[in-house]
């Protein structure tokens, strides 16, 4: 089902939030009747995880084609409502004008608000982000609400004791006159009844400031209470959910959905932020109404009001530089001289119009141990940076369209890095720098001054590409196994197996499209753990090493289980994404176990594994006929990612006639036939056409339903293999290759040999 459609299937309060997102940029009714088509344009970007930060000029073009495309839409459908839906037209022509005027000149920022709201569905949807059936969001909603009423109560209270103070002011100056007016009466008969009635003013007047003072110290009290849970929202909000926010950041970086809730933290911060600014002000109309009204007062009461003044400025500074916080994280494999983005947002900044004063950030890069300092001390000199970035200042800006303060940073450039000295083994793709971001707010007239700051994830700092690997690995490390509460950058040494599985899930998934099986969790863990007894291993009882993972190599091998699985990932990612996602690749299986599955099957069975002996390879395996007209198992030669770039995986099964039956029992055709490259056989230009095929020439073969007689050549380039390893090489059909004519389709572009090679030969 379509994600509208189970959209609209939510609670009404679910969809009250989502409708108020939209209508930040545009009515939901737009979402309605486009749902396929806003479906269809931002969904796959943001399955793919295409954002701002990794590429920004693509995004930004993404962006670009979005806004034009989804204008020409608006006006292409508008004809179409008509009668009883004029309404519907007349939005949709208003709505073009509008995004033309608002935004031509940064569509990201479109493109940017409808990206978070789909995911906000999404995440709905799938129950990543049920606030209504979170507890804890409940309980912060609840929260919220009970302060808010109890301040709402505090503010009628101090303006009701503000006026009788102002009335006893005026009885207690009457109280005054009349005591001099006494003084002044001679007749004792006079003197002695207004002495009386001065009696009963005066007692009258003392209950009435009793009861006054009485009031105030219970008001007193209450704003006491206020702040307690003041104190314990702050708690729920910044430290618990906040926090679990910025741990999904991390995770978000390994390919874990990213829980858009950002948002609804910022209305929870801008409450708080409100009930904390009403009471400041509700203490100083308090101290106020004491010092401006002559009237006699308990003198404790300034040392019962100067603490919670202090308290309230202390929350409202802790709330200021908490939700100061990077909203799109700079890559955390950084390269030099390198454009990349990020985003910094103050999620009270709206509520108190800290953006008024134009507040500038700053950001500098610093290595972990500078990181260490500033989240001790609170304090950082940017003469102790570790590198210079172009374009590291900007200025926070209110965004009326998102109501939002933020500023995005979108040409910064890494031009230098300073390195720490290397212990042991430790190499540049080890260490860990972060972007510092630092500003300062004035809130109010200036009374309030506060400096903010705010760490990135982790970064690990490169030159070259070849260095992504290893990088990669220190940032999978760091992001799933980080603590919220660590000093920088602290992660264990060693982890639970299951932990580790699950974030090569995460990430495998998130840059292929599918997941990994248990069984295929199982042949990582016995791969990691160098064990190679299949099945033997008892997963949830293992615990695995930083060295294990990244550092100690493979038996016999040059490269370390990490790079062997980051090939793996980055050569199905790039060119095996389609049969992989339809599960026509077994990859993760033994050797032995590929044999003894093939043994059990037909001739002319294959499957497609990783190779173990090629980094980023891929092999097919199937059973033929050896010599002796027995089943045997053969290996083709691993295939790379340059032969991809020449010849689909799909088509090099296309040409093998060996290769009959994939190992599910499904005939190649039916699996791989969508996926086949069809070649026009009318010939253009005068020429005549011509294609490469993968052949495997020069070993006997038996006889293959519809197939010609071929050879092949039995090769064993790992001297650790008992199965022959067959080499492949490319041809025209239905002509014998020889060694330079192999040797001139690997050297020249397909498009620049010529067809008539083979008669100049001749």
């Amino acid at each position: 089902m379509a994600l509208w459609g189970q959209t609209v299937k939510l609670p009404g309060e679910v969809m009250m939030t989502i409708k108020q997102h939209y209508n930040e940029v545009m009515p939901i009714e737009i979402r309605h009747f486009l749902a396929p088509w806003l479906e269809d344009h931002i969904l796959p970007t943001m399955q793919a995880n295409v954002q701002m930060d990794y590429d920004p000029q693509h995004y930004e073009q993404l962006a670009s084609n979005f806004l034009s495309d989804f204008i020409l839409e608006l006006e292409t459908r508008a004809p179409d409502f008509t009668g009883t839906n004029v309404t519907v037209q007349l939005c949709f022509t208003e709505m073009a004008k509008k995004l033309r005027q608002r935004f031509q000149h940064d569509p990201t920022q479109l493109f940017s608000h409808l990206t978070r709201c789909l995911q906000m569905e999404w995440n709905f949807v799938n129950g990543c982000a049920m606030p209504y059936q979170n507890a804890e969001i409940v309980e912060v909603n609840e929260k919220l609400h009970t302060l808010t009423t109890m301040v709402a109560a505090n503010e009628e209270e101090n303006r009701q004791l503000k006026l009788d103070y102002e009335r006893f002011s005026l009885e207690y100056h009457d109280l005054i006159k009349t005591t001099t007016y006494v003084k002044t009466i001679t007749n004792p008969q006079e003197l002695e009844q207004n002495k009386l009635q001065l009696g009963e003013q005066q007692k009258r007047l003392n209950d009435f400031l009793n009861a006054i003072q009485n009031r105030q110290l219970t008001l007193i009290g209450k704003i006491k209470e206020v702040i307690d849970q003041m104190q314990h929202a702050h708690e729920l909000i910044m430290v618990k959910q906040l926090r679990l926010w910025k741990a999904n950041q991390g995770l978000a970086g390994n390919g874990e959905p990213l829980i858009n809730n950002l948002d609804t933290i910022q209305q929870w911060c801008e409450t708080l932020a409100d009930n904390l600014w009403n009471t400041k002000t509700q203490i100083q109309i308090l101290s106020k109404t004491r010092q401006t009204i002559n009237v006699p007062i308990d003198p404790n009461l300034p040392d019962l009001l100067e603490p919670s003044k202090k308290e309230i400025i202390n929350l409202l500074v802790k709330l200021v530089t908490a939700s100061f916080v990077i909203e799109k994280q700079p890559p955390q494999v950084m390269k030099t001289n390198t454009r990349f983005t990020a985003t910094v947002r103050l999620l009270v900044g709206p509520k108190l119009n800290i953006q008024m004063n134009s507040p500038s950030v700053r950001v500098s890069i610093v290595s972990e141990s500078q990181a260490q300092h500033v989240q001790q001390s609170n304090q950082y000199s940017e003469a102790l940076a570790s590198g210079e970035i172009l374009n590291n200042s900007g200025t926070l800006e209110y965004q009326q369209a998102t109501n939002q303060v933020s500023v995005s940073f979108r040409n910064m450039q890494l031009k230098k890095i300073k390195r720490a000295e290397k212990k042991g083994t430790e190499s540049v793709m080890d260490e860990k720098f972060a972007l510092l971001f630092q500003s300062k707010f004035q809130i109010g007239s200036g009374e309030l001054v506060i400096t903010a700051w705010a760490l990135s994830l982790p970064v690990v700092v490169i030159v070259h590409g070849n260095q992504e690997p290893q990088s990669w690995a220190t940032i999978t490390w760091d992001n799933a196994f980080a603590d919220p509460t660590r000093i920088p950058f602290q992660v264990p040494d060693k982890v639970p197996w299951p932990r580790l599985a699950t974030a090569l899930n995460t990430k495998f998934k998130a840059a292929t499209g599918r997941g990994l099986t248990d069984q295929n969790m199982q042949f990582l863990c016995e791969k990691a753990f160098r064990h190679g007894s299949p099945g033997a291993l008892n997963q949830n009882e293992m615990y695995i090493s930083w060295a294990q993972f990244c550092k100690e190599p493979l038996p016999d091998r040059t490269y370390t289980f990490w790079e062997w699985f980051y090939a793996v990932m980055k050569l199905t990612r790039e060119h095996l994404r389609n049969p992989w996602q339809d599960g026509l690749i077994i990859g993760f299986i033994h050797k032995k176990q590929a044999e003894d599955m093939l043994m059990k099957c037909p001739i002319g069975t294959f499957l497609l594994r990783f190779s173990d002996s090629e980094l980023g390879g891929v092999t097919i395996a199937w059973v033929g006929e050896g010599s002796d007209q027995q089943p045997q198992i053969f290996m083709l030669q691993p295939f790379l990612a340059k032969d991809f770039s020449i010849h689909s995986l799909p088509d090099h099964i296309a040409d093998l006639p060996q290769l009959v039956t994939l190992h599910l029992d499904v005939p190649k055709e039916r699996a791989f036939g969508k996926y086949f490259t069809a070649f026009p056989s009318q010939a253009t230009n005068g020429y005549v056409r011509r294609r490469l095929v993968t052949q495997v020439p020069d070993v006997p073969m038996g006889s293959y339903p519809n197939t010609p007689s071929h050879s092949m050549s039995i090769q064993s380039p790992d001297h650790t293999r008992d199965t022959p390893s067959i080499s492949s090489s490319y041809g025209q059909p239905g002509i014998a290759l020889g060694n330079e004519l192999g040797m001139m389709l690997d050297e020249f572009e397909l498009g620049m040999f010529p067809t008539n090679y083979q008669n100049q030969q001749n």
